[in-house]
């Protein structure tokens, strides 16, 4: 039985789900399989407004803090922008952090002016969020001029403290363009899996080239003092990339790290989901890894995230849904969330997170520019 069976039987069976008393009922476009960690939810709340005072559009990375420490509270969202009030990608300077009683306020506003490091072009904030144990944010920039595609930089990553102050630029050792992160740490030790999409693509002017790598990099952290790159190593390149007129860049994006040690990657300009092996000890790259999910559903995949049962979970910029897949490949459920852009996804849909408990799915709607929930 072909996946795409697989996928509409059980969505007969069982796509109905019960109704919330808040949010607003998904689209007929759901599919389910009973199975699955996404099948039960069955409405779509809208969060909060992600535009802070300074403007900024574009909601790109989303991260959940674990802890209430400095200005993050535990269960509250940060939110970076890839935008400025004039809309200009690669331009954005704020992270905003949402509670869960919709209110929204400013973690950070990032001055390229005054970094304590080095970064290659400036700031654009990107989907490379995430928190780190002590409450060290990291985040990616990937810096244009004025939006403009061939201004791209190959920017950095910043590390702000618990309240909202970049306190170390990583630069180097790869780094070029840093699209999306994950990262899994220990007490002491935090690994970082970053997705890179300049690796020559300004040189190509459009042209799509297969430069995109992976990179792992190993930070020492403690609560005291920043984190400390000590390694850095690309466990997956030649992953398909390019400039866009409208998108900015394509290539490399959502990463997830799996309970088998597998690394999901979004490969986006191939329709696919990739898996690199032993992601947290190989010495070697993986090339573009192993294809767990081609097409079907997974039309243009952007944010990853691992669902508590194994799960990956993705949104795709094509058709506005987020599809689950197990690690066998099995797209076991489709849920439809942007509906409001034209065409269906048209990149609207970015990073996401698993709410805490599992109680749902935080994403972005760069459409809207809003924070929503599926729950």
């Amino acid at each position: 039985m072909s996946v795409f069976h697989r996928v509409t039987l059980a969505a007969t069976a069982g796509a109905a789900g019960a109704v919330l008393a808040a949010g607003v009922a998904l689209a007929p476009a759901a599919w389910a399989s009973p199975h699955s960690f996404v099948g039960g939810f069955t409405h779509i709340s809208k969060v909060a407004s992600t535009v802070p005072k300074n403007g900024d559009l574009n909601p790109y990375g989303v991260a959940v803090a674990t802890q209430s420490i400095g200005k993050l509270h535990k269960g509250d969202v940060l939110v970076s922008n890839f935008n400025d009030k004039a809309n200009a990608q690669g331009t954005g300077t704020t992270i905003v952090e949402v509670a869960p009683n919709h209110t929204v306020s400013l973690f950070a506003q990032i001055s390229p002016k005054n970094l304590p490091g080095a970064c290659p072009g400036g700031v654009g904030l990107t989907t490379a969020l995430d928190i780190l144990p002590s409450g060290w944010v990291v985040v990616g920039s990937l810096p244009t001029v004025a939006g403009n595609p061939a201004s791209s930089e190959a920017g950095c990553l910043l590390v702000l403290n618990s309240v909202g102050r970049v306190v170390e630029t990583i630069h180097g050792h790869g780094i070029n363009g840093p699209w999306d992160m994950t990262a899994v740490s220990s007490l002491y030790r935090t690994n970082l899996f970053v997705t890179n999409v300049l690796n020559g693509t300004v040189a190509a002017g459009g042209k799509v080239v297969h430069k995109g790598t992976v990179l792992r990099l190993t930070l020492n952290t403690s609560p005291f003092k920043p984190p400390k790159l000590v390694a850095a190593i690309a466990i997956g390149s030649g992953f398909a990339e390019a400039t866009n007129s409208a998108a900015l860049v394509l290539g490399p994006t959502g990463v997830g790290l799996g309970p088998n040690g597998w690394l999901y990657v979004a490969d986006t300009l191939n329709n696919r989901i990739a898996a690199i092996p032993h992601a947290l000890t190989r010495v070697t790259t993986a090339g573009v890894g192993a294809t767990v999910a081609k097409g079907v559903f997974v039309k243009g995949p952007l944010g990853v995230v691992i669902a508590p049962n194994g799960d990956v979970l993705t949104v795709n910029s094509q058709n506005g849904n987020l599809v689950e897949i197990t690690p066998k490949g099995v797209q076991v459920a489709v849920k439809k969330l942007d509906t409001s852009s034209s065409p269906p996804g048209a990149g609207a849909l970015f990073g996401l997170a698993v709410a805490p408990l599992g109680k749902g799915v935080y994403y972005v709607d760069d459409a809207t520019n809003e924070l929503d929930l599926l729950h």
